[in-house]
């Protein structure tokens, strides 16, 4: 059985809890798939929103930004966090307009995030960024100087309270409603790249990187 996440009161789902997951193997799959997590916090009584690159590493989150930014400079001193990643999967249409639905996977995950100091694991951190919008790129890649590190806030949130929510599958709808004379069913949505676009100033003597070709996710 998948290792499980105990929901604490804040994680449950109450609404459609049977969409409720708690197991790390699909939360965490959620988390790698995903390319940017919502940050909510507050700061004087209001509430900010902001949306950031993240990466997961081992059973942590890692989300980065400007020293000078407000979300990094306010959480850096403790303040509780709610960061959220949502995949879309498809478009439900149901009969009826009330039961039109999406499907989509989706993770919530609260605490405190910290700041990281140490310079190795800060590296690790980017790394983990890096690797995971493209692996084999850090290696290819000038690395981090110590005055770009210096530079860069990076806050760590554990996954200790964490839970994800799922809906799979067709429209449902009220039993009337099935004989009426509507089309229904999914539209599945997917995340496309299309072919990589030279940058005018690079040189074109370097052959496109293993990695790049028919890239796909």
């Amino acid at each position: 059985m998948p290792e499980a996440t105990p929901p604490s009161e804040r994680t449950r789902v109450v609404r459609e809890p049977n969409r409720g997951v708690y197991d790390r193997e699909t939360i965490y799959k959620i988390l790698d798939e995903g390319f940017v997590c919502h940050v909510g916090f507050s700061v004087d009584g209001q509430p900010y929103v902001i949306p950031t690159l993240f990466a997961r590493v081992g059973h942590a989150l890692y989300f980065h930004g400007s020293a000078a930014s407000r979300m990094l400079r306010n959480l850096g001193e403790g303040l509780p966090v709610c960061v959220t990643v949502t995949l879309t999967d498809g478009f439900v249409l149901a009969r009826s307009v009330f039961n039109h639905s999406m499907n989509y996977r989706s993770v919530v995950a609260l605490g405190k995030a910290t700041p990281v100091d140490a310079p190795q694991e800060k590296r690790e951190a980017l790394h983990g960024f890096t690797e995971k919008i493209l692996r084999g790129r850090w290696n290819e890649a000038r690395q981090p100087s110590d005055q770009e590190l210096k530079a860069t806030s990076i806050l760590r949130l554990p996954l200790s309270e964490v839970s994800a929510k799922v809906r799979t599958g067709p429209p449902i709808d009220d039993e009337a409603d099935y004989a009426l004379p509507v089309w229904a069913g999914v539209i599945p949505v997917h995340v496309a790249f299309d072919s990589p676009i030279r940058d005018e100033r690079c040189d074109r003597a370097i052959a496109l990187p293993p990695y790049l070709q028919n890239f796909q996710r």
